[in-house]
Protein backbone atom coordinates (compact mmCIF):
# COMPACT_ATOMS: atom_id res chain seq x y z
CA UNK A 1 0.00 0.00 0.00
CA UNK A 2 2.80 2.37 0.98
CA UNK A 3 4.79 1.45 -2.12
CA UNK A 4 1.80 2.31 -4.34
CA UNK A 5 1.48 5.73 -2.68
CA UNK A 6 5.21 6.37 -3.06
CA UNK A 7 4.96 5.41 -6.73
CA UNK A 8 2.08 7.83 -7.29
CA UNK A 9 3.96 10.60 -5.49
CA UNK A 10 7.03 9.94 -7.63
CA UNK A 11 4.99 10.03 -10.85
CA UNK A 12 3.37 13.30 -9.76
CA UNK A 13 6.77 14.84 -9.02
CA UNK A 14 8.09 13.71 -12.42
CA UNK A 15 5.00 15.09 -14.13
CA UNK A 16 5.45 18.48 -12.42
CA UNK A 17 9.15 18.45 -13.32
CA UNK A 18 8.34 17.75 -16.97
CA UNK A 19 5.83 20.60 -16.93
CA UNK A 20 8.41 23.01 -15.52
CA UNK A 21 10.89 21.97 -18.24
CA UNK A 22 8.26 22.56 -20.93
CA UNK A 23 7.43 25.98 -19.49
CA UNK A 24 11.10 26.90 -19.28
CA UNK A 25 11.74 25.90 -22.90
CA UNK A 26 8.59 27.72 -24.06
CA UNK A 27 9.74 31.11 -22.76
CA UNK A 28 10.21 33.22 -25.89
CA UNK A 29 13.12 35.15 -24.42
CA UNK A 30 16.43 33.52 -23.56
CA UNK A 31 16.54 32.05 -20.06
CA UNK A 32 19.48 30.61 -18.10
CA UNK A 33 19.92 29.43 -14.50
CA UNK A 34 23.24 28.96 -12.68
CA UNK A 35 24.13 27.95 -9.16
CA UNK A 36 25.66 30.47 -6.77
CA UNK A 37 29.11 29.82 -8.25
CA UNK A 38 28.04 30.44 -11.84
CA UNK A 39 27.75 26.80 -13.01
CA UNK A 40 24.94 26.43 -15.59
CA UNK A 41 22.07 24.24 -14.36
CA UNK A 42 19.41 25.16 -16.93
CA UNK A 43 19.46 26.72 -20.43
CA UNK A 44 16.29 26.99 -22.48
CA UNK A 45 16.17 26.04 -26.15
CA UNK A 46 15.55 29.57 -27.58
CA UNK A 47 18.69 30.87 -25.83
CA UNK A 48 20.72 27.82 -26.88
CA UNK A 49 19.69 28.36 -30.53
CA UNK A 50 20.65 32.03 -30.30
CA UNK A 51 24.07 31.10 -28.85
CA UNK A 52 24.56 28.31 -31.40
CA UNK A 53 25.01 25.73 -28.64
CA UNK A 54 23.47 22.47 -27.54
CA UNK A 55 21.41 23.07 -24.39
CA UNK A 56 22.25 19.68 -22.83
CA UNK A 57 25.99 20.03 -23.48
CA UNK A 58 26.00 23.43 -21.76
CA UNK A 59 24.74 22.06 -18.45
CA UNK A 60 27.54 21.77 -15.87
CA UNK A 61 29.79 24.31 -17.55
CA UNK A 62 30.72 27.62 -15.99
CA UNK A 63 28.60 30.49 -17.34
CA UNK A 64 31.70 32.28 -18.70
CA UNK A 65 32.26 29.30 -21.05
CA UNK A 66 28.69 29.47 -22.35
CA UNK A 67 27.86 33.19 -22.57
CA UNK A 68 30.28 35.97 -23.41
CA UNK A 69 30.52 39.00 -21.10
CA UNK A 70 28.26 37.32 -18.55
CA UNK A 71 27.97 38.48 -14.93
CA UNK A 72 25.79 35.66 -13.60
CA UNK A 73 28.56 34.43 -11.28
CA UNK A 74 29.13 37.98 -9.97
CA UNK A 75 25.43 38.33 -9.09
CA UNK A 76 25.69 34.92 -7.38
CA UNK A 77 28.51 36.31 -5.26
CA UNK A 78 27.02 39.78 -4.49
CA UNK A 79 23.38 38.74 -4.25
CA UNK A 80 22.38 42.05 -5.89
CA UNK A 81 19.97 41.91 -8.87
CA UNK A 82 20.91 43.62 -12.13
CA UNK A 83 17.83 44.72 -14.06
CA UNK A 84 17.67 46.18 -17.58
CA UNK A 85 21.42 45.92 -18.11
CA UNK A 86 23.07 45.88 -21.55
CA UNK A 87 25.34 43.02 -22.58
CA UNK A 88 27.20 42.48 -25.85
CA UNK A 89 26.29 38.99 -27.08
CA UNK A 90 27.27 37.78 -30.53
CA UNK A 91 27.80 41.33 -31.79
CA UNK A 92 24.52 42.69 -30.45
CA UNK A 93 23.89 45.01 -27.52
CA UNK A 94 21.11 43.17 -25.71
CA UNK A 95 19.02 43.99 -22.64
CA UNK A 96 19.33 41.39 -19.85
CA UNK A 97 18.07 40.78 -16.31
CA UNK A 98 20.13 38.89 -13.68
CA UNK A 99 18.12 37.96 -10.59
CA UNK A 100 19.54 36.17 -7.52
CA UNK A 101 17.35 33.41 -6.05
CA UNK A 102 17.65 33.18 -2.28
CA UNK A 103 16.67 30.69 0.38
CA UNK A 104 16.93 31.56 4.05
CA UNK A 105 18.79 34.71 3.02
CA UNK A 106 21.45 32.81 1.08
CA UNK A 107 21.90 32.83 -2.73
CA UNK A 108 21.27 29.34 -4.07
CA UNK A 109 20.90 30.17 -7.78
CA UNK A 110 20.81 33.02 -10.33
CA UNK A 111 18.12 33.43 -12.98
CA UNK A 112 19.05 35.26 -16.19
CA UNK A 113 16.60 36.55 -18.78
CA UNK A 114 17.73 37.81 -22.17
CA UNK A 115 15.47 40.12 -24.23
CA UNK A 116 16.08 39.19 -27.87
CA UNK A 117 16.11 42.84 -28.95
CA UNK A 118 19.05 44.98 -29.89
CA UNK A 119 19.45 48.07 -27.72
CA UNK A 120 19.02 50.14 -30.87
CA UNK A 121 15.53 48.68 -31.26
CA UNK A 122 14.79 49.52 -27.64
CA UNK A 123 15.95 53.10 -28.25
CA UNK A 124 13.65 53.30 -31.29
CA UNK A 125 10.80 51.99 -29.17
CA UNK A 126 11.52 54.61 -26.50
CA UNK A 127 11.48 57.35 -29.13
CA UNK A 128 8.19 56.02 -30.46
CA UNK A 129 6.72 56.06 -26.96
CA UNK A 130 7.87 59.66 -26.45
CA UNK A 131 6.26 60.60 -29.77
CA UNK A 132 3.03 58.90 -28.73
CA UNK A 133 3.11 60.74 -25.39
CA UNK A 134 3.49 64.08 -27.18
CA UNK A 135 0.55 63.18 -29.44
CA UNK A 136 -1.58 62.29 -26.43
CA UNK A 137 -0.74 65.64 -24.82
CA UNK A 138 -1.62 67.44 -28.07
CA UNK A 139 -4.94 65.63 -28.33
CA UNK A 140 -5.65 66.35 -24.65
CA UNK A 141 -5.01 70.04 -25.32
CA UNK A 142 -7.32 69.95 -28.37
CA UNK A 143 -10.04 68.23 -26.34
CA UNK A 144 -9.76 70.81 -23.56
CA UNK A 145 -10.22 73.51 -26.19
CA UNK A 146 -13.20 71.67 -27.63
CA UNK A 147 -14.79 71.42 -24.18
CA UNK A 148 -14.70 75.18 -23.63
CA UNK A 149 -18.05 76.30 -25.05
CA UNK A 150 -18.50 80.07 -25.00
CA UNK A 151 -22.28 80.28 -24.77
CA UNK A 152 -24.91 79.23 -22.24
CA UNK A 153 -28.66 79.84 -22.07
CA UNK A 154 -27.89 83.05 -20.14
CA UNK A 155 -26.00 84.26 -23.22
CA UNK A 156 -29.24 84.36 -25.23
CA UNK A 157 -30.52 87.92 -24.99
CA UNK A 158 -34.09 88.93 -25.74
CA UNK A 159 -37.41 89.95 -24.20
CA UNK A 160 -39.67 88.52 -26.88
CA UNK A 161 -42.04 85.68 -26.22
CA UNK A 162 -40.44 83.76 -29.10
CA UNK A 163 -37.01 83.82 -27.45
CA UNK A 164 -38.45 82.88 -24.05
CA UNK A 165 -40.18 79.86 -25.58
CA UNK A 166 -37.07 78.88 -27.54
CA UNK A 167 -34.95 78.98 -24.39
CA UNK A 168 -37.44 76.72 -22.67
CA UNK A 169 -37.39 74.30 -25.64
CA UNK A 170 -33.58 74.34 -25.58
CA UNK A 171 -33.61 73.52 -21.88
CA UNK A 172 -35.90 70.56 -22.53
CA UNK A 173 -33.64 69.41 -25.39
CA UNK A 174 -30.68 69.47 -23.00
CA UNK A 175 -32.33 66.83 -20.83
CA UNK A 176 -32.16 64.13 -23.54
CA UNK A 177 -29.84 62.94 -26.30
CA UNK A 178 -32.10 63.10 -29.36
CA UNK A 179 -30.81 64.87 -32.50
CA UNK A 180 -31.67 68.56 -32.70
CA UNK A 181 -32.24 70.55 -35.90
CA UNK A 182 -31.91 74.33 -35.55
CA UNK A 183 -33.40 76.34 -38.41
CA UNK A 184 -32.99 80.06 -38.88
CA UNK A 185 -31.66 82.76 -41.16
CA UNK A 186 -27.97 83.53 -41.22
CA UNK A 187 -26.95 85.53 -38.14
CA UNK A 188 -29.87 84.57 -35.91
CA UNK A 189 -27.70 82.71 -33.40
CA UNK A 190 -27.96 79.02 -34.32
CA UNK A 191 -24.50 78.23 -32.94
CA UNK A 192 -25.37 80.06 -29.73
CA UNK A 193 -28.38 77.78 -29.19
CA UNK A 194 -26.34 74.68 -30.09
CA UNK A 195 -23.65 75.50 -27.53
CA UNK A 196 -26.27 76.39 -24.94
CA UNK A 197 -27.97 72.99 -25.30
CA UNK A 198 -24.63 71.20 -25.01
CA UNK A 199 -23.55 73.26 -21.99
CA UNK A 200 -26.83 72.62 -20.15
CA UNK A 201 -26.75 68.88 -20.85
CA UNK A 202 -24.99 66.07 -18.99
CA UNK A 203 -22.44 66.09 -21.84
CA UNK A 204 -21.37 69.64 -21.02
CA UNK A 205 -18.03 68.52 -19.54
CA UNK A 206 -17.18 66.64 -22.75
CA UNK A 207 -16.16 68.00 -26.18
CA UNK A 208 -18.32 70.28 -28.31
CA UNK A 209 -17.03 69.62 -31.83
CA UNK A 210 -18.12 71.95 -34.62
CA UNK A 211 -17.80 71.69 -38.39
CA UNK A 212 -19.25 73.89 -41.12
CA UNK A 213 -20.43 71.62 -43.95
CA UNK A 214 -20.33 74.52 -46.42
CA UNK A 215 -16.77 75.61 -45.59
CA UNK A 216 -14.99 72.27 -46.15
CA UNK A 217 -14.16 71.24 -49.76
CA UNK A 218 -16.26 68.30 -50.89
CA UNK A 219 -13.28 65.95 -51.37
CA UNK A 220 -12.00 66.66 -47.81
CA UNK A 221 -15.29 66.55 -45.92
CA UNK A 222 -15.32 62.78 -45.42
CA UNK A 223 -11.84 62.73 -43.90
CA UNK A 224 -12.76 65.69 -41.66
CA UNK A 225 -15.86 63.91 -40.37
CA UNK A 226 -14.51 60.37 -40.06
CA UNK A 227 -10.72 60.91 -39.92
CA UNK A 228 -8.14 58.99 -41.92
CA UNK A 229 -5.55 56.30 -41.38
CA UNK A 230 -1.86 56.42 -42.15
CA UNK A 231 -1.16 56.75 -45.89
CA UNK A 232 -4.84 57.19 -46.79
CA UNK A 233 -3.97 59.81 -49.40
CA UNK A 234 -1.13 62.06 -50.54
CA UNK A 235 -0.32 64.67 -47.92
CA UNK A 236 -1.96 62.73 -45.09
CA UNK A 237 -0.28 62.77 -41.68
CA UNK A 238 1.98 59.77 -41.19
CA UNK A 239 0.16 58.84 -37.98
CA UNK A 240 -3.33 59.46 -39.37
CA UNK A 241 -5.88 61.82 -37.87
CA UNK A 242 -9.07 61.36 -35.83
CA UNK A 243 -12.26 62.78 -37.34
CA UNK A 244 -14.86 65.03 -35.76
CA UNK A 245 -17.14 62.12 -34.82
CA UNK A 246 -14.22 60.42 -33.07
CA UNK A 247 -13.32 63.59 -31.15
CA UNK A 248 -16.96 64.09 -30.13
CA UNK A 249 -17.07 60.83 -28.13
CA UNK A 250 -19.34 61.38 -25.08
CA UNK A 251 -19.88 64.97 -26.21
CA UNK A 252 -21.74 66.83 -28.96
CA UNK A 253 -21.01 67.28 -32.65
CA UNK A 254 -22.49 70.39 -34.29
CA UNK A 255 -22.93 70.20 -38.05
CA UNK A 256 -23.55 73.76 -39.22
CA UNK A 257 -25.00 74.46 -42.68
CA UNK A 258 -26.23 70.85 -42.94
CA UNK A 259 -28.22 71.82 -46.04
CA UNK A 260 -24.92 72.13 -47.94
CA UNK A 261 -23.85 68.57 -47.14
CA UNK A 262 -23.00 66.86 -50.49
CA UNK A 263 -25.59 64.31 -51.58
CA UNK A 264 -23.02 61.49 -51.73
CA UNK A 265 -22.08 62.12 -48.06
CA UNK A 266 -25.65 61.98 -46.78
CA UNK A 267 -26.08 58.16 -46.68
CA UNK A 268 -22.75 57.88 -44.81
CA UNK A 269 -23.95 60.41 -42.24
CA UNK A 270 -27.26 58.55 -41.94
CA UNK A 271 -25.42 55.29 -41.19
CA UNK A 272 -23.33 56.95 -38.47
CA UNK A 273 -26.43 58.44 -36.87
CA UNK A 274 -28.24 55.11 -36.87
CA UNK A 275 -25.39 52.82 -35.79
CA UNK A 276 -22.90 55.20 -34.07
CA UNK A 277 -20.04 53.35 -35.82
CA UNK A 278 -17.76 54.31 -38.71
CA UNK A 279 -14.35 53.67 -40.26
CA UNK A 280 -11.58 56.14 -40.94
CA UNK A 281 -10.80 56.90 -44.57
CA UNK A 282 -8.27 54.28 -45.70
CA UNK A 283 -8.84 52.21 -42.57
CA UNK A 284 -10.63 48.95 -41.84
CA UNK A 285 -11.11 49.24 -38.07
CA UNK A 286 -14.65 49.93 -36.89
CA UNK A 287 -14.74 52.88 -34.47
CA UNK A 288 -17.62 53.43 -32.09
CA UNK A 289 -18.45 56.89 -30.79
CA UNK A 290 -21.09 57.98 -28.30
CA UNK A 291 -22.01 61.46 -29.57
CA UNK A 292 -25.05 63.72 -29.57
CA UNK A 293 -25.82 65.44 -32.89
CA UNK A 294 -27.03 69.01 -33.31
CA UNK A 295 -27.43 70.28 -36.87
CA UNK A 296 -28.28 73.75 -38.16
CA UNK A 297 -29.30 75.26 -41.48
CA UNK A 298 -30.56 78.50 -42.99
CA UNK A 299 -32.20 76.60 -45.85
CA UNK A 300 -35.60 74.96 -46.25
CA UNK A 301 -34.66 71.28 -46.14
CA UNK A 302 -38.12 70.14 -47.23
CA UNK A 303 -37.74 72.21 -50.39
CA UNK A 304 -34.29 70.69 -50.94
CA UNK A 305 -35.89 67.23 -50.61
CA UNK A 306 -38.38 68.14 -53.37
CA UNK A 307 -35.45 69.19 -55.58
CA UNK A 308 -33.61 65.92 -54.89
CA UNK A 309 -30.75 67.65 -53.08
CA UNK A 310 -31.45 66.27 -49.60
CA UNK A 311 -32.47 62.79 -48.48
CA UNK A 312 -35.83 62.61 -46.74
CA UNK A 313 -34.68 59.69 -44.51
CA UNK A 314 -31.77 61.82 -43.28
CA UNK A 315 -34.14 64.75 -42.70
CA UNK A 316 -36.41 62.63 -40.50
CA UNK A 317 -33.40 61.35 -38.57
CA UNK A 318 -32.17 64.93 -37.94
CA UNK A 319 -35.51 66.55 -37.27
CA UNK A 320 -36.40 64.82 -33.99
CA UNK A 321 -36.27 68.04 -31.96
CA UNK A 322 -36.68 71.21 -34.00
CA UNK A 323 -35.88 74.79 -32.98
CA UNK A 324 -36.97 77.54 -35.38
CA UNK A 325 -35.32 80.86 -34.62
CA UNK A 326 -37.33 83.79 -36.03
CA UNK A 327 -35.43 86.61 -37.75
CA UNK A 328 -34.70 89.76 -35.77
CA UNK A 329 -37.20 91.84 -37.81
CA UNK A 330 -40.02 89.63 -36.46
CA UNK A 331 -39.09 90.25 -32.82
CA UNK A 332 -38.37 93.95 -32.65
CA UNK A 333 -38.64 93.95 -28.84
CA UNK A 334 -35.28 92.12 -28.82
CA UNK A 335 -33.40 94.67 -30.92
CA UNK A 336 -32.57 97.24 -28.24
CA UNK A 337 -31.71 94.71 -25.48
CA UNK A 338 -29.37 92.94 -27.90
CA UNK A 339 -27.86 96.25 -29.03
CA UNK A 340 -27.14 97.24 -25.44
CA UNK A 341 -25.67 93.81 -24.73
CA UNK A 342 -23.40 94.19 -27.77
CA UNK A 343 -22.37 97.63 -26.52
CA UNK A 344 -21.32 96.16 -23.19
CA UNK A 345 -19.30 93.52 -24.98
CA UNK A 346 -17.65 95.80 -27.52
CA UNK A 347 -16.92 98.91 -25.47
CA UNK A 348 -14.01 99.10 -23.00
CA UNK A 349 -14.96 98.17 -19.44
CA UNK A 350 -14.42 101.71 -18.19
CA UNK A 351 -16.83 103.30 -20.65
CA UNK A 352 -19.38 100.55 -21.35
CA UNK A 353 -21.90 101.75 -18.75
CA UNK A 354 -21.69 105.36 -19.94
CA UNK A 355 -22.39 104.73 -23.62
CA UNK A 356 -26.04 104.99 -24.60
CA UNK A 357 -28.19 105.23 -27.70
CA UNK A 358 -29.99 108.47 -28.59
CA UNK A 359 -33.78 108.30 -29.16
CA UNK A 360 -33.30 108.87 -32.91
CA UNK A 361 -30.71 106.12 -33.08
CA UNK A 362 -33.09 103.77 -31.23
CA UNK A 363 -35.91 104.63 -33.65
CA UNK A 364 -33.63 103.90 -36.61
CA UNK A 365 -32.58 100.53 -35.15
CA UNK A 366 -36.19 99.57 -34.53
CA UNK A 367 -37.28 100.58 -38.05
CA UNK A 368 -34.51 98.72 -39.91
CA UNK A 369 -35.25 95.32 -41.51
CA UNK A 370 -32.02 93.56 -40.35
CA UNK A 371 -31.57 91.09 -43.19
CA UNK A 372 -28.30 90.02 -41.56
CA UNK A 373 -30.00 89.67 -38.17
CA UNK A 374 -27.90 89.82 -34.98
CA UNK A 375 -24.65 89.53 -36.94
CA UNK A 376 -25.54 92.67 -38.89
CA UNK A 377 -26.61 94.45 -35.70
CA UNK A 378 -23.24 93.62 -34.15
CA UNK A 379 -21.50 95.11 -37.19
CA UNK A 380 -23.55 98.30 -36.90
CA UNK A 381 -22.71 98.68 -33.21
CA UNK A 382 -18.98 98.20 -33.87
CA UNK A 383 -19.05 100.80 -36.66
CA UNK A 384 -20.97 103.26 -34.51
CA UNK A 385 -18.45 102.91 -31.68
CA UNK A 386 -15.63 103.66 -34.09
CA UNK A 387 -17.20 106.92 -35.33
CA UNK A 388 -19.03 108.33 -32.28
CA UNK A 389 -17.96 111.39 -30.30
CA UNK A 390 -18.75 111.45 -26.60
CA UNK A 391 -20.77 108.78 -24.87
CA UNK A 392 -23.97 108.87 -26.96
CA UNK A 393 -24.49 107.05 -30.27
CA UNK A 394 -26.40 109.45 -32.48
CA UNK A 395 -28.28 108.77 -35.71
CA UNK A 396 -25.33 110.31 -37.58
CA UNK A 397 -23.05 107.60 -36.17
CA UNK A 398 -25.05 104.82 -37.81
CA UNK A 399 -24.27 103.46 -41.30
CA UNK A 400 -25.93 105.21 -44.23
CA UNK A 401 -28.65 102.58 -44.89
CA UNK A 402 -30.07 103.10 -41.39
CA UNK A 403 -29.98 106.92 -41.69
CA UNK A 404 -31.74 106.97 -45.08
CA UNK A 405 -34.59 104.58 -44.28
CA UNK A 406 -38.11 105.94 -43.78
CA UNK A 407 -39.16 105.71 -40.16
CA UNK A 408 -42.73 104.38 -39.66
CA UNK A 409 -45.17 106.90 -38.18
CA UNK A 410 -45.85 104.74 -35.14
CA UNK A 411 -42.16 104.90 -34.20
CA UNK A 412 -41.51 108.61 -34.92
CA UNK A 413 -41.46 110.64 -31.76
CA UNK A 414 -41.28 107.66 -29.41
CA UNK A 415 -38.83 109.19 -26.96
CA UNK A 416 -39.24 107.16 -23.75
CA UNK A 417 -37.93 103.86 -25.08
CA UNK A 418 -37.63 102.59 -21.52
CA UNK A 419 -41.41 102.67 -21.29
CA UNK A 420 -41.65 100.54 -24.43
CA UNK A 421 -39.17 98.07 -22.99
CA UNK A 422 -40.96 98.02 -19.64
CA UNK A 423 -44.30 97.27 -21.33
CA UNK A 424 -42.68 94.44 -23.32
CA UNK A 425 -41.04 93.02 -20.19
CA UNK A 426 -44.32 93.18 -18.28
CA UNK A 427 -46.18 91.44 -21.11
CA UNK A 428 -43.62 88.61 -21.20
CA UNK A 429 -43.80 88.09 -17.42
CA UNK A 430 -47.61 88.08 -17.45
CA UNK A 431 -47.59 85.53 -20.30
CA UNK A 432 -45.11 83.30 -18.46
CA UNK A 433 -47.16 83.41 -15.25
CA UNK A 434 -50.35 82.67 -17.17
CA UNK A 435 -48.73 79.76 -18.97
CA UNK A 436 -47.43 78.24 -15.71
CA UNK A 437 -50.52 78.90 -13.60
CA UNK A 438 -48.67 81.49 -11.51
CA UNK A 439 -45.96 78.97 -10.62
CA UNK A 440 -42.97 81.16 -9.84
CA UNK A 441 -40.30 78.49 -10.24
CA UNK A 442 -41.55 77.37 -13.64
CA UNK A 443 -42.16 80.94 -14.81
CA UNK A 444 -38.64 82.00 -13.84
CA UNK A 445 -37.21 78.97 -15.64
CA UNK A 446 -39.29 79.79 -18.72
CA UNK A 447 -38.00 83.37 -18.68
CA UNK A 448 -34.41 82.29 -18.02
CA UNK A 449 -34.06 84.35 -14.84
CA UNK A 450 -33.74 83.61 -11.10
CA UNK A 451 -37.01 83.53 -9.17
CA UNK A 452 -35.77 86.29 -6.83
CA UNK A 453 -35.39 88.57 -9.84
CA UNK A 454 -38.84 87.53 -11.02
CA UNK A 455 -40.31 88.64 -7.66
CA UNK A 456 -38.63 92.04 -8.02
CA UNK A 457 -39.97 92.52 -11.53
CA UNK A 458 -43.50 91.50 -10.50
CA UNK A 459 -43.37 94.12 -7.77
CA UNK A 460 -41.79 96.69 -10.10
CA UNK A 461 -44.49 96.32 -12.75
CA UNK A 462 -47.34 95.96 -10.22
CA UNK A 463 -48.45 92.68 -11.75
CA UNK A 464 -51.58 91.25 -10.12
CA UNK A 465 -51.73 87.52 -9.51
CA UNK A 466 -55.53 87.49 -9.31
CA UNK A 467 -55.50 86.85 -5.59
CA UNK A 468 -53.54 83.62 -5.91
CA UNK A 469 -50.48 82.94 -3.85
CA UNK A 470 -47.24 82.66 -5.83
CA UNK A 471 -45.67 79.18 -5.65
Amino acid sequence: MKNNQDCRDFQEVMSQLELFHLIFDSIYNGAIVTDANGVVTHLNKPYARFLGLDAVDSIGKHCTEVVENTRMHIVGRTGKPEINQTQMIRGQNIVVHRIPIKKAGKVIAVFGLVMFQDVGEVVKLAKKLRHLESQVKRYQKELMTLRSTRYTLDSIIGNSRAIAELKQEALVAATNTYPVLIVGESGTGKELFAQSIHHASSRGVHPFVQINCAAIPKDLLESELFGYDRGAFTGARSAGKPGKFELAHQGTIFLDEIGDLPLEMQPKLLRVLEEKVFERVGGNTVIQSDFRLIAATNQNLERLIEKGRFRNDLFYRLNVISLNIPPLRERTEDIIPIARHLLRQAAPDTTAEKIRLSPKAINALLAYSWQGNVRELSNVIDRALSTMNGDVIELTDLPLPLKRQPVPPDIVGVQPIREVQADAEKAVIVAALKKTGNNKVRAASLLGIHRTLLYKKIKKHGISLSGRELV
